[in-house]
């Protein structure tokens, strides 16, 4: 009666408050005596009666890190004498406006940092901020092509003044994202000032001058580029805006579409297109320079996965590089030969520094010792980090200065590789060691990081992972499969935190259709946008059925709708090994102690069902450690104001084998090979075949990700020897490399080496060696002596036997004269 008597409190506190007069303006997100500030009352129906008034919604909610987006601020009032401002991440301000229907308007800030970013509103010119709200900052790289003006030919834009690379450029936009019958298209460019790593080290934004002045907003603007004024042309990164011709030159903030951030080749002083190879040179050995005198960071980034499996699959850690990706055509423009890179998630602690893996289509890494479209590690992480705001963690910019102008001007402009590889060498995967994963699925069944299987079907919600030395906590709710009469279970929402992030929940959405994703009790929209940075947490949701979640530990969550229940799979790299407990068990290698109940007790009988319940039901969470939303009557009364196992719900432990049940057949059919037991109970138990089907594949899909993390051999980069030739570039395990020189040399040691079980080449290095015919020489002389002494000898000994011969031929002549 109790937690009844607590919800009827709960539902009519609205009504009470609007007599009592509690109001919202500065109280956003809190929870008030007799009504709601808090994002769920509007579910709860216990809002204080200005919440919308205060605690305001915006549309669109995301745009550009750029600025210049207009968004309206929904269900707020407004007037004709209103005067907003709006005030950005506490420091920002821009003028908003109100339109011909009395909603009120507010533009984006230019920012440098992602993520979503506090707006407080004014209607009175400033004086006071009463309205709250967030908007969400994006990465120019990550925002929809829609929203930005198009470069035409973009390679050319970048390679304008190259040889053979001239004439005109041109430019598209949707000329309905820019208000105003005339338009100004402006050059900004962007630099760092400052000491690298020093307390003054500052990113900025700065007008430069106009391509054109009010200029048909008709969508499309072509021009003859010209070398810049001398106080322009050293500017060589930069974007376009396009804004109303109503602003003056260069006015921040102002309703406006921006081009992506480039390279200005096309802008750049006349000696760069008098010998562009040999300007590009300069700055390269500049750069050079400048590297050799920055810190290292390549010792504290992470190492490269060994495959592009392998890459694909380590989704805590690695995540697509929407520059080279395999699901969009591979167009790898950077990386030519690669077919799909992906980067590190997390920018290195000390220099924020990121890793880039790219992969070729056999799947192996391409390495820049062997390719110019190499995996190459960066200096400022391309999507920048927390706190963001200052090189070298500003998102994208930072990490054109420092990786991307001097790729152009050392391998792009000119043929100088070897000075940008020098300080961009590939990672090898030698010290890569894969993520172990656990899955929970079903009704719901459970495999362990190290491999144990089984089933616990109690309703309630209960601890999947948590780990007090990393601090990550990751719970699980179920409920009851539909009808009262099926006594089995299914997950239904997951909810996360790690050390001091944001909560993130996911659960299912009413109907069951779709996935909702929660931050802090707050429904999260991706309908704009597939990713979020968030407070120490970034989650990825490119569907309504998929969402992924990465914490700054390399700690994934990927969460996957099927057939109505949630799939959720956990991957942990190694640093977790001994340091994890809960259902999904302790990853240590150890399939013995996986079932260790909350108190330590360990179950090892695996067999017995009503152990493993009692173990399962062990990890139901505490009252004080529940990191759940209950934004509806029934998730207050089921759960919040419920024990958290519910013990009066005792599911079926065994698959009953009834010959003349309905659906044998479809067990029979559907239900095959390993993990058969899993599908089986969730058609003869749960009483549906689609879940059973959806059961089936969970586990193959697990399956499979096992295989494509599993721990590979490498034997690290071979190079070719000097004045000779190699051919292969995979050097995992069981791979072979095969050798030869050049004309004029030979060989020493074997013409092909192998990559071994122990992580080393076969055989000794190969050399190449002068050919040398001193050997023939040397033979051929002493034959040439021996020959010639031998001439000498028969010479002389023919020359003793005619002597002979006419000596005795005088003797015969005197005695016969005798």
């Amino acid at each position: 009666m109790e937690k009844f008597t607590a919800i009827i409190f709960v539902l009519l506190a609205s009504c009470i408050c609007r007599s009592l007069g509690q109001t919202c303006a500065g109280r956003c997100g809190e929870r008030l005596d007799l009504c709601s500030c808090h994002s769920t009352c509007t579910s709860l129906k216990n809002c204080c009666s200005d919440y919308k008034e205060y605690c305001v919604e915006i549309l669109p909610y995301s745009g550009t890190i750029m600025g210049g987006t207009d968004f309206t601020v929904l269900e707020a009032s407004f007037n004709k004498s209103s005067k907003i401002v709006c005030r950005f991440d506490n420091n920002t301000d821009t003028v908003g406006y109100v339109d011909k229907n009395n909603r009120g308007h507010c533009i984006s800030p230019l920012l440098y940092k992602t993520g979503w970013i506090p707006v407080r509103i004014s209607s009175d010119d400033g004086a006071t901020f009463s309205r709250v709200g967030a908007w969400l900052s994006v990465h120019t790289g990550k925002l929809d092509s829609q929203f930005k003006a198009t470069l035409v030919n973009s390679t050319k834009w970048q390679y304008y003044g190259t040889p053979n690379v001239s004439g005109t450029l041109e430019m598209t936009w949707n000329n309905s994202l820019v208000t105003g019958e005339r338009v100004n298209l402006e050059l900004w460019g962007y630099r760092e000032t400052g000491d690298p790593y020093g307390e003054n080290w500052r990113g900025e934004w700065v007008y430069l001058y106009s391509l054109a002045k009010d200029h048909p907003n008709n969508g499309y603007f072509m021009f003859l580029p010209k070398p810049a004024e001398k106080n322009f042309s050293s500017w060589e990164l930069g974007s376009i805006r396009i804004s109303s011709s109503n602003y003056p030159d260069g006015t921040w903030n102002v309703h406006a579409m921006w081009s992506e951030d480039h390279a200005l080749a096309w802008h750049l002083e006349e000696k760069f297109r008098q010998n562009s190879s040999t300007w590009a040179l300069d700055k390269c050995l500049a750069w050079d320079t400048l590297e050799t005198s920055l810190p290292n960071f390549i010792s504290e980034i992470i190492d490269c996965p060994c495959t592009l499996a392998q890459a694909r699959a380590d989704t805590g850690r690695f995540h697509t590089d929407y520059g080279c990706d395999i699901e969009k055509g591979s167009v790898c423009t950077y990386h030519p030969g690669s077919v799909h890179c992906v980067r590190a998630i997390q920018a290195s602690p000390r220099y924020a520094a990121g890793q880039q893996c790219c992969y070729d289509s056999t799947g192996a890494q391409v390495l820049t010792a062997d390719s110019i479209g190499g995996s190459t590690p960066d200096r400022a992480h391309d999507w920048g980090s927390p706190p963001y705001q200052n090189p070298p963690r500003i998102p994208g910019q930072s990490h054109w200065v420092y990786d991307v102008l001097s790729f152009y001007y050392c391998c792009l402009w000119s043929d100088n590789c070897s000075y940008y590889f020098k300080h961009r060498p590939s990672s090898d995967c030698r010290h890569y060691h894969s993520p172990s994963s656990a899955v929970v699925f079903g009704d719901p069944h459970f495999i362990t990081f190290d491999g144990v299987s089984y089933s616990f079907n109690g309703k309630g919600e209960y601890t999947l992972v948590t780990s007090a030395k990393k601090k990550l906590t990751i719970q699980g709710r179920t409920e009851p499969l539909n009808g009262t009469t099926i006594k089995a279970t299914k997950p239904t929402a997951v909810a996360m935190k790690e050390a001091n992030s944001d909560v993130i929940e996911v659960r299912l959405a009413s109907g069951h259709s779709s996935l909702e994703v929660l931050q802090n009790q707050k429904s999260l929209s991706f309908s704009e946008q597939t990713w979020m940075d968030l407070h120490g947490v970034f989650v990825f949701s490119p569907s309504t059925a998929s969402v992924t979640v990465m914490f700054p530990s390399g700690a994934g969550v990927e969460l996957d709708l099927r057939e109505g229940t949630i799939t959720t799979t956990v991957l942990l790299p190694e640093e977790f090994k001994d340091e994890t407990l809960g259902l999904l068990g302790n990853m240590n290698g150890d399939a013995s102690d996986d079932l260790t109940l909350s108190d330590g007790h360990v179950v090892h009988n695996h067999s017995v069902p009503e152990a493993v319940f009692n173990f399962g039901a062990s990890w139901a969470v505490s009252n004080d450690s529940a990191l759940f939303t209950y934004d509806s009557e029934y998730l207050l009364e089921t759960y919040y104001f419920a024990p958290r196992h519910d013990k009066s719900f005792v599911p079926v432990f065994s698959v009953p084998e009834t010959p003349d049940d309905p659906l044998m057949e479809d067990a029979f059919e559907i239900c095959t090979g390993e993990g058969s037991q899993f599908c089986r109970y969730d058609i003869l138990v749960g009483r549906s075949p689609t879940i059973g089907n959806a059961t089936r594949v969970s586990f193959q899909t697990h399956l499979s990700l096992v295989q494509d993390l599993k721990p590979v051999i490498s034997c690290g980069w071979i190079s070719p020897p000097i004045n000779g030739k190699k051919n292969g570039t995979t050097y995992l395990q069981g791979a072979k490399v095969q050798f030869s020189c050049n004309d004029g040399y030979t060989h020493r040691g074997p013409e092909e080496r192998v990559c071994q079980e122990n992580g080393r080449w076969s055989g000794e290095d190969t050399t190449c060696i002068v050919y040398s015919n001193v050997a023939g020489i040397v033979a051929g002389s002493v034959i040439g002596a021996v020959v010639l002494i031998v001439i000498i000898v028969t010479i002389i000994l023919q020359s003793r036997k005619q002597k002979r011969k006419a000596a005795q031929s005088d003797e015969t002549e005197v005695v016969e004269v005798f």
